[in-house]
Order: structure tokens, then sequence, then C-alpha cells
């Protein structure tokens, strides 16, 4: 077995993907630009853990059950007139979840309450949190259900795993 075979096995068992589908064009720029070894083995581990932390921002909003992706960069802040542009771009910072506060919409039909709710929820999984996703009419439904299944206790384990999850009730 050649080094390189070696090499691959070794990356393979250790799940090392990135790195496994890169070290050889890496190891060449190395070369071209004079990298140390510590220099090429922080390039190569930058890009597995690139990889993986997007792995894991997917994993987390495929997790959240968002109805649709929405993000701040998308809302119409020409309507409504009103909105306080400041203090919602200042939500977006998540300082609320440090503090362990809620964060509530309210207005009428068609003024982005949905949108703004999503797009903070995805700005959530971005920055490492769980999120759950789901609408109050889907929750009364689902507890309902559980409730006449003699299972309520095991359908409001994930709503009292506060430590873990941060959800989005909306509607």
């Amino acid at each position: 077995m050649t080094p390189k075979d070696e090499l691959n096995n070794y990356l393979k068992e250790l799940q090392l993907t990135w790195s496994r589908q890169h070290y050889e064009a890496l190891s060449e720029q190395a070369l071209k630009e004079h990298w140390t070894p510590t220099d090429y083995m922080a390039r190569l581990l930058e890009g597995e853990c690139h990889r993986r932390r997007e792995n894991r921002i997917q994993r987390r909003i495929q997790a959240a059950r968002f109805p649709v992706l929405k993000t701040l960069e998308t809302f119409n802040w020409s309507w409504p007139k009103k909105i306080d542009r400041v203090h919602i771009q200042d939500l977006f910072r998540l300082a609320f979840l440090e503090k362990q506060s809620n964060v509530i919409f309210l207005g009428g039909v068609g003024l982005g309450k949905t949108h703004l709710a999503t797009a903070l929820a995805h700005q959530a999984c971005l920055e490492g949190h769980s999120v759950l996703w789901a609408s109050t009419v889907d929750l009364i439904n689902t507890l309902i259900a559980a409730q006449a299944a003699q299972r309520l206790k095991q359908e409001l384990n994930p709503y009292f795993a506060v430590e873990q999850r941060r959800f989005v009730f909306t509607r």
C-alpha cells in the first residue's frame, strides 16, 4: 500500500471528507508558495472546519422546519411605514437569547411579522442556536391529538428542552 493510499484510508476513517478531497491540491499550493508544514495543516483543517460548520448550519435549518426561508435582507422596508428599523435590526444581534427574553411581533395582517420572525429564527440557526418553527395552530392541533392519544407528556418534551432549542410560534 502506498503512503497516498494509507493517507486516504486514514482520512476516510477519521471522516475528514474535505481534507480527503483537497489535500493534494493544497499540498501543491503549499509547495509553490513555500508554506511551512504548520501553514499547510492549518489550511487543511480550516477547510474541514468550514465544511463541518456549514453542515451544522444546514442541519439546524432543516430541523427548524421553516415553511419558507426568509432573511432580513429580503424584508420590504417600504411597508409598513411605521416600523422601527433600527430596533428590528438590533434584534438580529440575538442579545435577547442571552438575556432569555422573548420577542413578540404584533400588528395587523400583511405587515411582515411572519417574515421577520422567520428571518430572526434563521439568523439564530446561522449563529449556532437550534430552532423549531411551529405555527400556533399546528402546535395546538399536535397537543390536542397527543392528549387524546394519552401521549401529551412525550409530545411536550421537545418544547421544554429550553437549553437545547429556541421556538418560534407564529400566527
